[in-house]
């Protein structure tokens, strides 16, 4: 049973009467912060003050007085201005106990009304491999699927790679005129790689060259423009001086990012020219950057070579990401790539022009949007299409296809705008009705605080770091496997398995256990700590559990079926059972705005309360069977909700460690 759910449907009853929508009111139900004011607090009355016209205390006592909560709660207590404080009563969390220990879902209800989810996530471009900025879109999507599934929710996962467009215009290109055939023969994904790394730097330096120079022109006019206000006399007036002040700081600023600019540009061009190779090969491809976007246009109109190369290099390019997804344990429902929605394109930008909902701007068919500076551009002058035509297109054929009731776009916080345009263009189109989300997320940072790369300067691989991860997993079981002193316990096959499971986890929880909107720092160390909020303290805390089991020679299956009731004498082992009832509140809280971190901050509270309870009372060596048997019953019911609430993650547990 989600608790909170069941509280706010009886609290609604009351505030109902005292107000048109208790939406807010009811948000202010949440668990008690310290045991002592009980076990949930509800915080409605002082805000109702004003509107009412009433001390906050005389509104909380008139709502305790309708509330009908006799068969959940001891009777409610009013404390301070108005708190009201709300204590479960023992009788009840011991049947919702019994009903866990039987429940394979632990107690968590399905949704009383499932809706039907597209959940958008991953993405990569399949042109080269995927590395660590790829990381927290395929973790988070997952982690979002598996949880609204088992809420009750039909969902639908689609993964929407990048396997059309630019990219591959380069990688062709590159194949055209640099390959290296025995490479690509031996390794055809990295040789492909390589190829796009090498086009992309020549356009680049190109694009640079013909960047400086307009760069310099603006850093003259901006610092000519900061002399200039600098030399204005501060007007009398103090609100006019700030303002003044003000301006001069704004052109500052754009002066700097001036700079910066200039400074990112000569770096650029010292990469190829300080290489005799490479500068030689951007001397003779001049116009590279055109004739790539040629190679995309051929491609894209049906070119039969363009068409062959694409169609070799595209499985070998899947092929390299699949391996990331099988070890990462990664499943899609659908992969439709951008080629999937080519041939619809034309179409959609013809419904836009047909219904005048776009215009011509300078050669290009743009979508002109209320609240936005710039136009959505579906079309450009050259007759290409963009990523904002596509998304229309996908959209388009999900609501054909699956008619669902929402779509979350898992993708970084950086195409915020994108989003916000594109959500707005289909509503525009007539998609009124859908919801559309943009589920963003921060980055992924280094020690020095900027995107974790290697010391080359590029995007760490995905497969590297899940690679060093599992090896510092081996070193950590192994070397605390060869400490005990009774000598090793594990296999050499069963160390390296735990590391899989110890290694991979470790990276998905570092990551999901941040809130999705911030940066975070990758380390290691942290993510592999037995202690702290951490994957590995989750496994360490079910295989522990297991270790009870087996120094006990205890059947569990046996003890569950015997229906052995459970006692809640203990402070430590009512704390336990009231946050093992707790795990459906979590996964509702998650699904509530899409934050996986709220589902590892219960377990970590989970991992903590059991620590208590193992410390504080006897398992094993309790004072009676009875006892035995009902704590017995609250480890398993600890272990099965760390496994449950981490496959949520997408992360396995280990039986020993």
């Amino acid at each position: 049973m989600n608790i909170l759910t069941e509280l706010k449907a009886r609290f609604r009853v009351v505030l109902d009467q005292l107000v048109d929508d208790p939406t807010d009111l009811l948000a202010m139900i949440r668990p008690a912060q310290d045991a002592k004011f009980g076990d949930y607090q509800a915080n409605c009355a002082m805000p109702l003050a004003k509107q009412l016209g009433k001390a906050p205390r005389d509104i909380a006592a008139d709502i305790v007085s309708k509330l009908n909560l006799a068969d959940m709660c001891e009777p409610p207590e009013i404390a301070g201005p108005g708190f009201i404080n709300l204590q479960l009563k023992n009788e009840w969390l011991l049947a919702r106990l019994a009903h866990a220990v039987q429940d394979d879902r632990l107690d968590v209800p399905v949704v009383a009304q499932p809706k039907t989810y597209v959940i958008d996530y991953s993405s990569p471009n399949v042109a080269k491999p995927m590395h660590v900025g790829h990381i927290r879109s395929t973790v988070i999507g997952d982690a979002l699927t598996r949880t609204l599934r088992f809420l009750g929710h039909r969902v639908i996962s689609d993964n929407h790679i990048g396997d059309w467009g630019t990219q591959f215009g380069m990688i062709i290109y590159g194949y055209k005129h640099f390959v290296d055939r025995d490479a690509f023969e031996r390794e055809p994904v990295a040789e492909l790689s390589r190829l796009y790394r090498l086009v992309n730097t020549l356009v680049e330096y190109h694009n640079s060259r013909k960047r400086l120079p307009q760069l310099r022109q603006e850093l003259g006019e901006r610092e000519a423009a900061v002399i200039a206000q600098q030399n204005l006399p501060l007007p009398d007036d103090k609100a006019a001086a700030k303002k003044a002040k003000k301006a001069v700081g704004k052109l500052e600023e754009k002066v700097v990012q001036t700079k910066e600019a200039i400074k990112s540009t000569n770096a650029k061009l010292a990469a190829v020219e300080s290489g005799p190779e490479l500068l030689a090969m951007a001397d003779s491809h001049e116009q590279i950057a055109a004739a790539v976007l040629e190679e995309t246009a051929k491609l894209h109109a049906g070119d039969e070579e363009n068409q062959r190369l694409w169609e070799e290099f595209l499985p070998k390019c899947r092929e390299e990401i699949q391996k990331v997804y099988d070890r990462l344990d990664i499943e899609f429902d659908y992969e439709y790539g951008e080629s999937y929605y080519h041939a619809r394109l034309a179409q959609v930008v013809d419904d836009f022009e047909k219904r005048s909902l776009s215009r011509e701007s300078e050669g290009a068919i743009c979508v002109f949007l209320d609240g936005f500076k710039a136009p959505m551009i579906i079309r450009k002058k050259d007759g290409a299409f963009l990523y904002a035509t596509s998304d229309l297109a996908t959209i388009q054929f999900r609501m054909e296809q699956w008619k669902p009731d929402e779509i979350l776009y898992v993708v970084d916080h950086r195409q915020s705008e994108h989003f916000d345009k594109l959500f707005a263009a289909a509503k525009l189109w007539g998609y009124t009705d859908l919801k559309v989300r943009h589920v963003s997320f921060g980055t992924v940072l280094g020690e020095d605080g900027k995107p974790f790369k290697t010391r080359a300067g590029v995007a760490v691989g995905l497969e590297s770091l899940l690679d060093e991860a599992v090896d510092r997993a081996y070193a950590v079981v192994a070397g605390g496997d060869d400490a005990k002193g009774d000598g090793t316990e594990l296999s050499e096959d069963e160390c390296r398995e735990i590391a899989n499971a110890v290694g991979i986890g470790a990276i998905k929880y570092a990551d999901l256990s941040h809130n999705r909107t911030s940066d975070y720092v990758f380390s290691y160390d942290k993510m592999l700590a037995l202690t702290g909020n951490t994957a590995t303290y989750m496994q360490y805390s079910y295989a522990r559990v297991n270790g009870i089991f087996g120094r006990g020679k205890v059947d569990i299956q046996e003890l569950r079926m015997a229906k052995r009731a459970i006692e809640l004498a203990e402070r430590a082992e009512r704390a336990l059972a009231l946050e093992l009832l707790r795990f459906a509140d979590a996964l509702a809280d998650v699904a509530e705005d899409y934050r996986p971190n709220l589902l590892t901050t219960y377990l970590y509270d989970l991992s903590k309360s059991y620590a208590q309870f193992f410390e504080q009372c006897h398992v094993l060596k309790a004072q009676n069977e009875t006892t035995r048997n009902s704590r017995l019953l609250l480890c398993d019911l600890t272990a099965r909700t760390i496994k449950q609430g981490l496959n949520f993650l997408g992360i396995n547990v280990v039986e020993r460690m």
